[in-house]
């Protein structure tokens, strides 16, 4: 794992938000801020491969950019990449870097979804990453609810207001459409993104 930042402190509770960022959007760092009402830094994972996709869009290094200038004022925020894209890869790497620690990866419910019904060629793979970490599931256009026997591996995460209509891949048809963008992202990466994705 490479870090681009590195928030200061040992936490107990580590948040790891690994996503594409193609672009970073006013909702990825809302997930962050009610991450960090729970656990002690939040790191931003970006990884050099994906999994499922490729690299399109921002390249790898325009997205670290935008994280890095869009998360910069934040305290308890660090941001890095890893070698590998899948959880339990990146669950590894940041127990080498961080050692014995709690981990909590964060993402929306829909991805929550994605994750816990994913085939992954071993009907205990799922259940055996949960015994390694546990999630923070944000609403995203409703609740994430677990099988009974999961719940204790998943705590809802409330944020401060509706963002259900913030995606990377929005911003990206809106950009296209020639509609407005702007609200959608951060402040500080508008002029990035603008850069990035018109051209």
């Amino acid at each position: 794992m490479e870090f681009f930042r590195r928030a200061a402190g040992q936490p107990k509770r580590l948040a790891v938000f690994p996503g594409t960022f193609n672009p970073v959007t006013v909702a990825h760092v809302a997930l962050a801020d009610a991450a960090l009402t729970v656990a002690d830094e939040v790191v931003f994972i970006l990884p050099r491969t994906f999994p499922h996709k490729s690299y399109s869009g921002a390249s790898f290094s325009q997205r670290v950019d935008m994280l890095c200038l869009a998360l910069d004022t934040r305290v308890g925020i660090s941001i890095a990449a890893s070698e590998g894209g899948l959880f339990a890869e990146i669950a590894e790497e940041c127990r080498q870097a961080y050692g014995d620690i709690r981990l909590s990866f964060l993402c929306g419910r829909d991805a929550a979804e994605r994750i816990a019904n994913w085939d992954y060629g071993d009907p205990e793979a799922f259940a055996g990453m949960l015994r390694k970490f546990d999630f923070l599931v944000a609403a995203r256009s409703g609740e994430y609810r677990p099988p009974e026997h999961q719940q204790a591996s998943f705590a809802a995460l409330e944020l401060e207001c509706a963002l259900d209509h913030v995606s990377a891949s929005e911003i990206r048809a809106r950009i296209a459409r020639g509609e407005e963008w702007e609200q959608l992202v951060p402040a500080r990466v508008q002029k990035m993104v603008r850069e990035i994705y018109t051209s």
